[in-house]
Formats: C-alpha cells, sequence, structure tokens
C-alpha cells in the first residue's frame, strides 16, 4: 500500500485508491484510519520503509481485496529488543465475509519468508488479545509461542507471541 494509496483511502477517495491499487475494496474502506495515518507518517519520514508496512491481501483471478498484512517497522525496532532482539513484528486483517478461509495463515507465511528470504530475518512477533480465539488458534498453528504480554493503549491486554527459524528458507 503506497503513501499515494493511503492518501486516497485517507480522503475517502475509495475509487482512486482502487485504481492505484489495481484491486476492489470494501464499501465501507477504510476500516482502520487509524493505522493508515500511522503507515503514511511512517513512510512520510522514511520511504524506505515501504516494503515493511502495509500490504493488501488481493484474489489474484478476481482482484478483491480480502484483508490487509504488514509489519509495523523494519526489523530490530528499540520497542521490541527487550522481547525478541532483531525481530520483527506483524498484523494482519482479514474483512468479514472473507475469513476462516485461510487468507491470513497464507499471507502470514507468505510475508514471513518473504523476510527470511529477502533480508535474514529469523524471528518475527505478534500481539494478540488472549480472547482473539482465531488468531491465537493460527498464531499457534504457525509455530509461535508466547513470550509474554503489555497492555495496547487500543487493544488492551495482548499476549506477546514470538516464532523464531533456525535457518533461511530454502
Amino acid at each position: 500500500m503506497t503513501a499515494d494509496f493511503l492518501r486516497a483511502s485517507l480522503a475517502s477517495d475509495r475509487g482512486a485508491a482502487e485504481t492505484i491499487l489495481g484491486a476492489s475494496l470494501p464499501v465501507d474502506w477504510p476500516d482502520c484510519r487509524d493505522v493508515l495515518e500511522l503507515r503514511l507518517g511512517q513512510l512520510e519520514a522514511d520511504a524506505d520503509l515501504s516494503p515493511w508496512l502495509l500490504r493488501a491481501m488481493v484474489l489474484k483471478d478476481q482482484r478483491i481485496t480480502v484483508g490487509h498484512i504488514g509489519f509495523h517497522t523494519a526489523p530490530d525496532p528499540a520497542y521490541l529488543r527487550p522481547h525478541s532482539p532483531g525481530a520483527v513484528e506483524f498484523g494482519f486483517t482479514v474483512f468479514t465475509p472473507f475469513q476462516r478461509q485461510g487468507y491470513a495463515r497464507e499471507a502470514s507465511v507468505a510475508l514471513m519468508d518473504w523476510a527470511r528470504g529477502t533480508h535474514g530475518v529469523q524471528q518475527f512477533v505478534l500481539s494478540i488479545r488472549p480472547d482473539n480465539i482465531p488468531s491465537q488458534s493460527l498464531a499457534a498453528q504457525l509455530g509461535f509461542l508466547r513470550i509474554g504480554s503489555h497492555i495496547d493503549e487500543v487493544d488492551g491486554l495482548e499476549d506477546i507471541l514470538e516464532r523464531r527459524f533456525d535457518s533461511a528458507p530454502s
């Protein structure tokens, strides 16, 4: 999701955002204005973050956006060092009509494979509310283990989950 896409989305210009993205968006887009504003600010401060931030999850054949996924920063941010030095945190959202169809799993695996293969990242973090059973279950299936917890300003109590790999993907 480029800066231009984020700007169009934040201006509620869904048509322009869809043109930039090359895929349709839900009628209630944007679903996460605060996240889009945060990521746009990050991109405006450092354009090199672009590959690390938000990405659309799109059904290729139908050009339909089913959700979004992305890292919160580049690897090894100061806030993660006490928990998982060298790691990078990511999060995902799958829009309601597309949930429980494997899109979050597929996108999470692809995102981690990209970071491992392209940048040698071996540690990943997810922060998930304990009562978010579907995301907690997916994290467990992907090999994430709880390493702590924290209070998020928006979501409240969240478990901090980590997945470590021993070597780069083959």
